[in-house]
């Protein structure tokens, strides 16, 4: 056994989670001690065996601007053409149906992330940077220190055991959750789904699903194949995401009542049940059957947890070593982005001598209420996939409130600023309060709807405001600005939440919708946005 080691911080697990914390705790600490121990042996594979490659705002601006890699991303990474959504269950001329995305790029930049390439160039990185970055290590024991003891962490590196002591101890471990498990911290919540999936070692390009010249020419540029693309039916979506290493990664998920996984679990089940739901990509996949590079599958995806932060005893979780949603919308990485940032402004005020125990409560509450306003967005909703009518008013809402509410936050730097957040309660309380009550009536809505599912384009480019309100993302604004900001944000919330609610019950007046106009009767609204489907010509 060799000399124990000592550390300042000490990261289970060198994924994404834990080499992007280890990046930032070395831009903000720069004479910082920090060990990374990871499981598998880098260089990793390509289109690695990993899910997770789309990223959103959240997660790209964290990347791009909060750790500096825009460059990087823009030369390693594929910029991504925003997501885009096809109501094709059963159906094989996509050009026949309702199709919901932009026909050119937002203003502000996302990515697709082959996560092999990205993994294995963040621990280059990371060695580059200072960081003690040991790659197939086994952790076989950790004991945590008590009150201001040292945390002590076994593991085998190259056929050796190694011990090493830390004041902080990141469990970036994964599904793993290993400091998790030994706590007892994990926690189901409702959200009952699966995914399948694979990765195919060519490109699947949708716009090769159609020769249909008006159809082809609705995007510019007509790069239909860099989105998120989305194939959607009731219960279920599957995802097609480019990678930059020419792989192509394709992804089922699907709410456990409607589609069980026993169904989808093995390569030539999904493609049987693809034959079924999604024929135009079933054709495309045959010819590519010997391109196929993995096969996985995850049961009940989503859940929560307990606790992730303690001042008081120098431990953290971030990433799914912590908690997961769902990958609808791609929020993994941006919880990776909000946690990270807040255990690196703990691990920075408690090595500049703060205590930090009062401080881990608060963003840990932060933390699980950004998680809470989330969550509805996806439980009991997958029912409404395959609505053409209610799932695009469902995106629109979603999208106004993330860009609205959450991005604001983490793009403004306000997250970590307790004084600011505490004056921001009432209005995030009532936004989320908003938010919940709208996931409500839409179900409620998907009920009665008569699900029309016209050859049309449903345009987000075509929103002026909605264009705008991704713009102004990356704006740098002072506190008078950003409170202005966040009071027109729930205002068009608000106004958004009135025009869906007459949108409906024109269709359905025996639709309830008292307890959602009870709360916009409080609220003040701004001027009401478009509606998308009357911006758009069919």
């Amino acid at each position: 056994m060799n000399a124990v080691r000592q550390h300042d911080v000490v990261i289970l697990g060198g994924g994404l989670a834990g080499l992007t914390l280890s990046l930032q705790l070395r831009q903000r600490l720069p004479g910082l001690d920090i060990l990374v121990v990871e499981r598998r042996t880098h260089p990793v594979p390509q289109a690695s065996h990993k899910v997770g490659e789309s990223s959103v705002e959240i997660q790209a601006h964290y990347l791009s601007h909060v750790l500096g890699l825009e460059q990087y991303l823009k030369t390693r990474q594929l910029q991504k053409f925003g997501f885009r959504f096809f109501f094709s269950d059963g159906i094989d001329d996509i050009a026949s149906i309702t199709e919901m995305g932009a026909s050119r790029v937002l203003p502000t930049l996302s990515y697709q992330l082959d996560r092999g390439i990205l993994e294995n160039d963040l621990g280059e990185m990371a060695r580059a940077r200072g960081v003690r970055f040991v790659d197939g290590a086994l952790v076989r024991e950790f004991v945590l220190g008590e009150k201001d003891a040292p945390h002590r962490i076994s593991y085998d590196s190259g056929g050796a055991a190694q011990q090493v002591d830390c004041r902080w101890l990141i469990d970036a471990s994964g599904r793993a959750g290993l400091l998790k498990r030994r706590l007892g911290l994990a926690q189901e919540n409702e959200h009952d789904a699966n995914a399948v999936w694979f990765r195919i070692g060519e490109r699947i390009d949708v716009n090769h699903w159609s020769s249909d010249a008006p159809w082809l020419d609705r995007c510019n540029p007509p790069n239909r194949w860099l989105s998120t693309n989305h194939l959607i039916g009731e219960g279920y979506w599957v995802w097609l995401i480019p990678l930059a290493s020419g792989s192509h990664s394709v992804g089922i998920v699907a709410d456990n009542s409607l589609h069980p996984l026993d169904r989808i679990n093995t390569f030539e089940k999904a493609m049987q049940w693809l034959a079924k739901h999604q024929p135009r990509l079933h054709e495309d996949l045959e010819g590519k059957r010997d391109k196929l590079q993995d096969f996985a599958f995850f049961k009940h995806f989503s859940y929560g947890c307990k606790k992730v932060y303690s001042g008081n005893d120098r431990w953290a979780l971030t990433g799914e070593a912590g908690l997961f949603l769902d990958p609808f919308y791609s929020p993994g990485g941006d919880f990776i982005a909000i946690s990270n940032t807040f255990i690196t402004e703990l691990v920075a005020k408690d090595i500049g001598g703060d205590a930090v125990g009062m401080l881990a409560s608060v963003y840990e509450n932060i933390y699980f209420s950004c998680y809470d306003s989330m969550l509805p967005l996806y439980t009991g909703q997958y029912k409404l996939f395959g609505d053409a009518e209610v799932l695009p008013m469902k995106v629109l809402w979603d999208y106004t409130f993330y860009w609205g509410v959450l991005c604001q936050l983490f793009f403004q730097q306000r997250l970590t600023d307790v004084s600011t957040m505490k004056r921001l309660q009432a209005e995030l309380a009532q936004a989320r309060a908003l938010n919940i009550e709208m996931q409500r009536f839409l179900r409620a809505w998907g009920e009665v709807s008569a699900r029309r599912n016209p050859a049309r384009m449903l345009d987000q480019a075509s929103l002026d405001w909605f264009v705008e309100l991704n713009r102004g993302l990356t704006d740098r604004l002072d506190d008078a600005a950003f409170a202005a900001r966040m009071q027109t944000s729930c205002e068009q919330l608000a106004a958004l939440a009135l025009q869906i609610v007459e949108r409906a019950t024109s269709d359905h007046p025996a639709l309830d919708a008292s307890d959602l106009l009870a709360l916009l009767s409080d609220t003040r609204r701004g001027a009401a946005p478009d509606m998308l489907f009357d911006a758009i010509a069919g």
